[in-house]
């Protein structure tokens, strides 16, 4: 399959990259800075851009069977970039006619509130605000799309191994705990061929 990936270059964005090229897919991906991609495979092209910019969004979703989008903020990002990148996403795919969309949020977004534990309502609430403001507009861009769209929902993220021994479903007794970028990239690539959560926002713990 060959997949567009938006956002290649954060934790999970890069587990999702090198678990789908291990895989047999070919992937196109667009980081702003190509150094921190620091990957050889022949199945992957790097198309340095901005994913605010449609030319190069476009330019990278050209001949994409499925999009995965796990972009994030930093601290030298405007603010709601990951909403406002979205939004350039979905045009663009509209546009081009490419269907399947897999995007990365957070258990505490939309509906999953009561998810989370009462310290990261708090975060949620001050030094997460803007954050999880930006993922609440990305999640209803999303939704309005006329996409096949999944919204993945992982718990709090580490960087430990695959494992496969992870919680995921629409349950909302689903309760956030952590989860390794690893298994995350692992479940978002199995919704590749897997109908069961379309339009729908499955969590991940």
């Amino acid at each position: 399959m060959k997949l567009a990936i938006f956002g290649a270059t954060g934790g999970t964005g890069l587990e999702v990259v090198k678990q789908a090229l291990a895989a047999g897919h070919v992937v196109t991906a667009l980081p702003r800075t190509p150094a921190k991609l620091n990957l050889y495979n022949p199945a992957l092209t790097v198309v340095q851009g901005d994913v605010l910019d449609s030319a190069a969004v476009e330019q990278v979703l050209a001949g994409a069977n499925a999009v995965i989008c796990s972009l994030g903020n930093t601290a030298n990002n405007p603010d709601f970039v990951v909403s406002a990148g979205t939004q350039v996403i979905v045009d663009a795919m509209q546009k081009l006619t490419v269907r399947r969309l897999i995007v990365v949020s957070s258990i505490g977004v939309g509906d999953s509130k009561d998810q989370v534990p009462f310290f990261f309502k708090a975060l949620m609430k001050r030094v997460l605000k803007k954050a999880m403001q930006d993922k609440e507009r990305q999640e209803q861009i999303v939704r309005a799309s006329s996409l096949d769209w999944t919204i993945v929902r992982p718990g709090g993220l580490t960087d430990g191994p695959q494992t496969g021994a992870y919680k995921s479903g629409t349950d909302p007794k689903i309760t956030a705990g952590q989860v390794s970028r690893a298994d995350v990239a692992d479940f978002v690539l199995k919704q590749l061929i897997d109908a069961t959560y379309l339009h729908k926002t499955p969590a991940i713990t």
